[in-house]
């Protein structure tokens, strides 16, 4: 699991992610995200918490680039998103792994197919990866439905191959919006043993919840954002 004791005690390595007085609002709305002064290192683990309304998907929006700040910067692998060309950005984006709370699978393709769909899009031909995609479906439990299209399955097991997606590809950073809040407690257990593993591969990853039960089974840091703005970072 991660310890953030052993984290400070590392050689400091390059952000990751850089919030710069960064600030979001939808159109001519109200800000939702204000003066957003962060990083997070290559490597490391952080929790995302605060209330509903306090703008978490807002801010994890800016960091898998479906938005670009209002104000301030936001730096992804050392690049201003902002000034990204159309072609810089798919290259940034193939290098995240995205679990989203609202699921985002296709209907039309079967469970397989979505779960590879990240191997495919890169180049990858089904004889190299298939073992490797079958192998992470039975890690979480959905063995018995590899071809199974989404709309048969439950909302927990929709979850499941939705997280099994964001993780396929081995992404340099894992972005998850309440990965755990569809799954009983010991299948939670199992998808954050695969989150760390991940992290111990290199990846740097974010996990935004409500569990705070969850967090406190963990010693890495956390992200308090409170009306928009990072009230705490600290360890539980």
């Amino acid at each position: 699991m991660p310890n953030g004791a052993d984290s400070a005690s590392r050689r400091p390595e390059p952000s990751v992610v850089r919030f710069e007085r960064a600030g979001l609002r939808y159109r001519e709305g109200p800000e939702v995200l204000t003066d957003l002064d962060f990083s997070l290192p290559k490597g490391s683990f952080h929790f995302l918490t605060g209330p509903s309304g306090a703008g978490k998907t807002s801010l994890l929006r800016l960091i898998y680039l479906a938005r670009t700040p209002s104000t301030g910067t936001v730096r992804l692998f050392g690049a201003d998103t902002k000034a990204l060309s159309r072609a810089e950005a798919p290259s940034i984006r193939r290098r995240i792994g995205v679990v989203f709370q609202e699921f985002r699978l296709l209907d039309h393709l079967s469970v397989f197919e979505n779960v590879a769909l990240p191997l495919r899009v890169s180049g990858q031909k089904r004889r190299d990866y298939e073992d490797d995609v079958r192998e992470l479906l039975a890690w979480v439990g959905l063995g018995d439905h590899v071809e199974a299209r989404p709309p048969t399955l439950s909302g927990g097991e929709q979850q499941r191959a939705a997280i099994a997606r964001a993780v396929v590809g081995k992404p340099d950073l894992l972005i998850a919006d309440e990965p755990t809040g569809n799954v009983d407690p010991d299948m939670a257990r199992r998808l954050m043993r695969l989150f760390v593993e991940l992290n111990r591969l290199g990846a740097t990853v974010v996990i935004a919840t409500h569990d705070l039960g969850l967090v406190r089974s963990f010693n890495a840091p956390i992200l308090t954002l409170n009306e928009g703005r990072i009230s705490r970072l600290s360890s539980l």
